[in-house]
């Protein structure tokens, strides 16, 4: 019985894609929060495509910052999710979508 309460456990917490295990995102997380998170990965991802076709060094390190502070938000890195009370984990990804949507206004006002 406790082998399979432990890897119900590994289920909820692991992803094996391919032979490679990927942590999973916090499934604490609100939905609205985690499809903000996950705009912001799907925008740092293509920012550093875009920034590696052109050879732009200073987009690729900022879509890296996005896409690394996205992660973070959504439990994919950094402590595991599963070893921190829910408040501080939900706390955690709202600072890191705060911080994500502040390097977005100001992209906004350099650009101006």
């Amino acid at each position: 019985m406790a082998e399979e309460t432990r890897s119900a456990q590994e289920s909820e917490r692991w992803l094996v894609i391919k032979g490679r295990r990927w942590r999973r995102t916090d499934p604490a997380l609100p939905e609205e929060l985690v499809a903000a998170l996950k705009s912001h990965l799907g925008r740092g991802r293509s920012g550093v495509g875009a920034g590696k076709k052109t050879d732009d060094a200073e987009r690729v390190a900022a879509s890296r910052r996005r896409v690394g502070l996205a992660k973070t938000g959504l439990g994919e890195r950094g402590p595991y999710w599963w070893e921190l009370p829910e408040a501080r984990r939900i706390a955690a990804a709202e600072d890191a979508l705060a911080e994500l949507d502040a390097m977005d206004d100001t992209d906004e006002s350099a650009s101006q």
